[in-house]
């Protein structure tokens, strides 16, 4: 973990303190937190954190709803199907990210795509529609892309947590009269809530660093960059090592923020939900 987890970003830390490019390394010169003060004024910085967040707060709400339905389905089916179910849904999750956002991006494209045509009877939908020449239609497909590669993470995440809730509570609640919602409301869910905030935790984090399909679909165009991609650019493109580092420094401390948020807002004691005292 030090290997691989903290000496990068110790590294990336010290690199923010400095002014140079990677095409004169040993012309470098230290500003502090100079760089810093350089992102932080610039709009675009902010401009990509909320293009950030508001596919990570899409992606991370429908996916917890519909990776509950499938958990659901998989937990209730018959033992003869579970395997089969398993296996279906997760076929998406095991397909690598650039694969999968190529043939999302060749779906939707102008000229090699099918969706136009497919879909040509929903209002709104015809073949001249450029699905990738606007910020709220390429946001749609990277969202949409998002969505249907980790929704069965989600989904095997909150499957765990099903099988933690006894099944005696619920057959109690029904006994007692209470309704399908009732006992999802007042059994289900309370029973399950550390395998939530898992789930959660773990999308949000995985979602706000995203960057496979924002960078094959439109490399950022139309206001669709995201902070990963403008590290990426920074760094690598424009060889600005001093401010690519800041910008990733910034992103590490926003998953930080993230997490905390996650774990006071759930108010789940992991080692209660284990069984250790």
């Amino acid at each position: 973990m030090l290997a691989v987890t903290a000496y990068p970003i110790l590294q990336a830390v010290y690199e923010s303190l400095f002014a140079f490019r990677l095409t004169a390394p040993g012309d470098r010169e230290f500003v502090g937190l100079g760089n810093y003060a350089v992102v932080l004024s610039d709009q675009v910085f902010w401009r990509d954190l909320l293009v950030t967040t508001l596919i990570m707060l899409v992606t991370v709400a429908v996916e917890l709803v519909l990776g509950f339905a499938l958990a659901l389905v998989m937990h209730r089916a018959v033992r003869q199907l579970r395997g089969l179910l398993r296996t279906a849904i997760l076929v998406p999750y095991g397909i690598i990210t650039v694969v999968s956002a190529f043939a999302w991006f060749y779906a939707f494209d102008i000229n090699s795509g099918f969706i136009n045509q497919w879909f040509g009877w929903v209002p709104g939908i015809d073949p001249s529609l450029n699905w990738f020449a606007g910020t709220s239609t390429s946001l749609f497909v990277i969202i949409a892309s998002e969505i249907w590669k980790t929704t069965p993470f989600i989904s095997l995440l909150l499957l765990a947590g099903l099988a933690q809730v006894p099944g005696d509570l619920e057959e109690a609640a029904k006994v007692d009269g209470a309704t399908g919602w009732q006992v999802l409301k007042r059994v289900i869910i309370p029973n399950m809530k550390a395998a939530i905030m898992v789930a959660v935790l773990f999308r949000a984090l995985d979602a706000f660093r995203i960057f496979d399909n924002v960078f094959i679909m439109t490399n950022g165009a139309y206001n669709t960059e995201v902070l990963s991609l403008l590290a990426y650019k920074t760094s690598i493109t424009r060889l600005e090592i001093g401010l690519g580092s800041a910008i990733s420094v910034l992103l590490f401390l926003c998953v930080m923020i993230i997490c905390f948020v996650a774990i006071k807002l759930f108010k789940v004691d992991l080692a209660g939900a284990r069984g250790e005292s």
